[in-house]
């Protein structure tokens, strides 16, 4: 199940204004252009943003998610249908046989349970093409990120178009091993309700997802930096043989 950030429509609604600054998806852009990519698979693609830039710049691009308050608001951006959409995850792929399969913004963290990700790398490697390629980032927990994961680091309040204010903050909640959960709390200033959203991600060492993805079937090719966050996590780029 995704968290209530992403499957409630009043907050799902929020994520893109509150997250603007999506630098980050520039380099898996640039990586779509240097694999030559033609296909595209989208995985956690949330509000389509990725999927649409992907679209927009002529690539065949199938976004899945399994929230559809997000696929909701993805399907009624402009260009959106350009893009083919599916409610699911990495467990419940249709055959694609695509060149690139990308898992942005830590998506793969929340796939938190080791029979679900070991599935989710089975469903991505069917879902490839030989020779396909696999992208996605991990933060490496050596850095700890989630110490700055309170209210005194993250607290904001924005004006939002036909909402009104805003005000965000997260709570860390739980630290448990290689799992984190955490809280962010939202505060609707026009009405005053107050809602939550929980979420647990794994934080997984580069050896262990190196030997996940070698006992899924995939060749590890390269472990990047990711150019907006250096030396805060790891990008692999694995290829199915």
């Amino acid at each position: 199940m995704a968290d209530e950030c992403f499957t409630d429509p009043r907050l799902a609604a929020l994520y893109d204004v509150l997250d603007p600054d999506r630098s980050d998806l520039v380099p898996y852009l640039a990586l779509a252009d240097e694999l030559g990519a033609r296909s595209v698979l989208d995985l956690g693609c949330g509000t389509g943003v990725f999927a649409l830039l992907l679209a927009e710049r002529g690539h065949r691009v199938t976004g899945v998610d399994p929230a559809e308050a997000s696929l909701a608001l993805a399907r009624a951006k402009p260009g959106a249908e350009r893009v083919r959409w599916l409610c699911g995850d990495g467990t419940t792929l249709p055959p694609l046989r695509v060149d690139l399969v990308t898992l942005t913004a830590n998506a793969a963290q929340a796939i938190t349970d080791p029979g679900d990700w070991r599935g989710t790398l089975r469903g991505v490697r069917a879902a490839l093409r030989p020779g396909g390629h696999l992208a996605f980032e991990t933060r490496d927990p050596a850095r700890r990120a989630w110490e700055e994961w309170n209210r005194e680091a993250t607290h904001q309040v924005d004006e939002v178009p036909g909402v009104g204010r805003v005000e965000t903050w997260a709570e860390l909640l739980d630290v448990s091993g290689p799992l984190v959960t955490f809280r962010w709390h939202y505060v609707f200033g026009a009405d005053g309700a107050r809602l939550v959203s929980d979420s647990t991600l794994r934080f997984r060492e580069r050896a262990e997802v190196a030997e996940d993805l070698r006992a899924a079937g995939f060749e590890l090719l390269e472990v990047r930096d990711a150019p907006d966050r250096p030396g805060r996590e790891f990008v692999f780029l694995a290829r199915r043989p």
